[in-house]
């Protein structure tokens, strides 16, 4: 009887048909995306290995920097005696090409290596010897007799300056995994008044490999843990460049001990310490509890692809030791 009746039904409205169909497709739509949703929330966040190394080198510009005619003021700082060359007006090209050289077979653990490798691609080079841990500014400048006052408009084929630091003495080399630093900066000159700043920061390792050095992004109570420019035993937040065929040999990452102070700022739960680093946006926002929750980053929405922790220490070790305290 109920058959004859919608036989009835479509014969007389075909309306009625369409709509049946319309919300049985609703109704799959709907089962399927929610499915769907709370397996992707099952999903743990794969976890990145990372390898303890030394830094040995840090660079910083002063904050008063001056610009292209005047020069700058560069305040180095390292585990052991190094050599600061600077480059002004070193080629894009070239850099790219001495980094491929490092890659394939020349390793550029060396001031005159780094010199070989830019193919004389640049205007003016500058060196000094940097003693052992101290902190002193060293003053480089183009001579005024280049008469050179910019590097042309937008774009550029040229970096206004590269510094780059290398260990001085062949004995320290075999010590760290990493053998120089590049740092690209830029500097203000009558054509791009833009204030000088690091642009760029490269480690280069004894293995062939070079990492693009990133800050973390720490939240306002631990802002202070990724402002020291010394050098680390732990070099958080150093990050593999764009890879290159048989570049991904290892990590520079450490999952050493993260400084003592860590608030308890998880932005998900906020009752446990910030833990762990989401990659490939590098923001550390959530605990170790609260990250197999997420694909996508609390904070910036990115799809969230690796993560690493800020210590090897459990969380829940820490708040029964917080607990202990009280």
């Amino acid at each position: 009887m109920a058959a004859e009746f919608l036989v009835m039904l479509y014969e007389y409205s075909p309306l009625f048909y369409i709509t049946v169909i319309s919300v049985c497709f609703i109704i799959t739509v709907a089962a399927v995306l929610g499915c769907s949703d709370e397996t992707e929330s099952l999903i743990p966040v794969p976890e990145r290995k990372m390898v303890q190394v030394t830094n040995p080198f840090a660079l910083e510009m002063d904050s008063t920097a001056g610009t292209v005619i005047e020069g700058v003021s560069l305040r180095p700082y390292c585990l052991e005696d190094c050599v600061l060359s600077c480059f002004w007006g070193c080629g894009v090209q070239a850099l790219q090409v001495a980094f491929q050289s490092h890659q394939r077979e020349l390793r550029l653990s060396t001031p005159e290596l780094f010199q070989e490798a830019l193919q004389l691609s640049y205007l003016h080079h500058q060196s000094f010897n940097v003693q052992k841990e101290e902190k002193e500014e060293y003053f480089t400048q183009m001579p005024p007799d280049l008469g050179v006052t910019d590097f042309g408009l937008l774009p550029r084929d040229r970096y206004p300056l590269v510094a780059v630091l290398t260990l001085a003495n062949p004995e320290t080399r075999d010590n760290y995994n990493i053998v120089a630093s590049v740092t690209v900066l830029h500097v203000p000159d009558d054509k791009y008044r833009l204030s000088a700043r690091i642009l760029f920061q490269y480690l280069l390792t004894a293995h062939g490999n070079f990492y693009d050095l990133k800050p973390l992004f720490m939240s306002a109570d631990n802002s202070s843990l990724s402002g020291s420019t010394e050098p680390s035993t732990s070099t958080q937040g150093v990050e593999p460049y764009p890879e290159m065929p048989g570049e991904k040999g290892e990590e520079s990452d450490s999952e050493g001990e993260w400084p003592d102070t860590q608030g308890k700022d998880c932005v998900v739960c906020q009752n446990a310490p910030t833990n762990r680093v989401l990659l490939p946006c590098r923001h550390a926002c959530v605990c170790d509890g609260c990250v197999c929750r997420f694909q996508h980053c609390p904070i910036c929405r990115a799809f969230v692809l690796e993560s690493f922790a800020l210590s090897n220490r459990p969380t829940r070790d820490i708040e029964e030791e917080d607990l202990s305290e009280d």
